[in-house]
């Protein structure tokens, strides 16, 4: 509701959100700020992307041309050349001012292309599974098999159970009933929300070389620690800082980073969106684009879970848990065509009236609400005019938008009414001027 009320709100509207999919319906201009700088893009975040990386792309070109005549200069200077001329003296004080200039961008084009331990034929069978907490039904009867290569999403209302089914999966839970069948090769990595706090006395690159010095890649080359870090966007100056001085979001990104240090082949997300940046979120799904293993991931994030799974598991209540194969996108869809096809089935059908006998001349009655009708809706009109001018200048003060956007949905009901009414008695009228 608050979607399609701020698509079509005629004020002005500035917001913060991680939310990528609600900025792409409601925004058309994006502020971006990075490194001190702010940015502005036209278009939702979509558009914010493509012209990002279309900046990025020219500073690079522009940094690559700033390094070529740094190292001409830088040349010039080792041949020895005479500085007692003015015009020396200035293509020094040139190649100073060169150096001292901060890059314009950062090299960000990374192969992700990680590898991971080798991962069998059998990966995880739930057989029959159940669970239930405080006599509330969790999981019933649940039969799902997982196999190589899926992506798969847990999605349902809060509360249903949906980090109890990933505890389970994983082993930290076990069933009231049935079994949860794990393959011998299967190497689990956990992003979760409820794991010990980081001891803020290491140093980033200690936190991460606790893990592994090295990951490899499918080719089998070689990427240390620091260039991993580098990769989750902590640059080499700042990966001895520790951990106590990281930002909430920071540490976050580096638990993250320490899970995939690991070299999983079947990784849990529980709700990744929730306290992780948009820009890290890029960073982990261009990682999961690549990913040879098994993602499961819990999320509410509809962006994140088009571009990353294409499956799901969905909680609909009472214990019970359904397979939808495609993307969320496509089950919303679904859900809200059969909602559609079920309204309509359970909507009485109304009987068509016999066509009214033709009046001699209108009731007195009638002859009044005739005589009124117009002005009424007309004053129907003015209130309604009224109350959106009352939205409009409340701006963001949803707790006075809403009560007018309820008395406007009542005089909306009634002015149908009224207009209704109006259809009714003119073709009255016209029945009896015609005779």
């Amino acid at each position: 509701m608050a979607r399609s009320y701020l698509a079509n709100y005629k004020g002005a509207i500035m917001l913060i959100t991680h939310d990528r999919y609600f900025l792409n319906r409601v925004t058309n201009y994006m502020y971006e700020l990075d490194k001190g700088k702010l940015y502005v893009y036209e278009g939702n975040y979509e558009q914010f992307l493509e012209k990002k990386a279309e900046r990025q792309i020219q500073e690079e070109q522009q940094e690559q041309k700033r390094q070529n005549v740094l190292r001409r200069e830088l040349a010039w200077l080792r041949r020895g050349a005479k500085a007692r001329t003015t015009k020396q003296k200035a293509r020094i004080q040139r190649i100073d001012r060169i150096k001292e200039e901060e890059p314009l961008s950062e090299q960000r084009d990374f192969d992700f292309s990680i590898g991971s331990r080798r991962l069998g034929k059998q990966v995880i069978e739930l057989k029959n599974v159940q669970k239930t907490f405080a006599d509330k039904v969790i999981v019933h009867s649940l039969n799902q098999l997982i196999i190589p290569g899926e992506r798969i999403g847990i999605v349902g209302p809060n509360g249903t159970g949906k980090t109890t089914l990933l505890n389970m999966l994983a082993g930290r839970l076990t069933p009231d009933a049935g079994e949860v069948v794990v393959g011998e090769t299967v190497h689990i990595g956990y992003y979760t929300q409820e794991d010990k706090e980081i001891n803020g006395d290491l140093r980033m690159i200690d936190y991460i070389k606790e893990i592994a010095e090295v990951v490899y890649t499918a080719d089998g080359s070689q990427i240390t620690a620091e260039q991993m870090l580098e990769r989750f966007l902590f640059p080499r100056s700042s990966q001895y800082t520790y951990i106590r001085r990281l930002s909430g979001g920071e540490r976050r990104r580096l638990y993250l980073l320490r899970v995939l240090m690991d070299e999983p082949n079947v990784l849990f997300l529980d709700e990744p969106t929730n306290d992780l940046d948009t820009e890290t979120l890029s960073v982990l799904e261009d990682y999961l684009e690549q990913f040879p293993g098994v993602v499961i991931t819990v999320s509410h994030d509809r962006y994140f879970l088009d571009r990353v799974v294409d499956r799901l598991l969905v909680f609909e209540g009472d214990g019970h848990v359904s397979s939808f194969q495609g993307h969320y996108t496509d089950y919303l869809d679904r859900k809200r065509e059969e909602e559609s096809v079920e309204k309509a089935i359970t909507q009485p059908v109304e009987k068509k009236s016999e066509k009214p006998k033709t009046r001699k001349k209108l009731s007195y009655k009638d002859q009044l609400e005739w005589g009124n009708i117009e002005e009424r809706i007309t004053k129907l009109e003015q209130q309604i005019a009224e109350l959106e001018q009352a939205i409009e200048e409340a701006g963001s003060d949803f707790g006075q938008i809403q009560p007018l956007l309820n008395e406007k949905e009542e005089v909306e009901a009634e002015l149908e009414v009224a207009m209704d009414r109006w259809t009714e008695l003119s073709m009255l009228v016209e029945g009896l001027d015609a005779e």
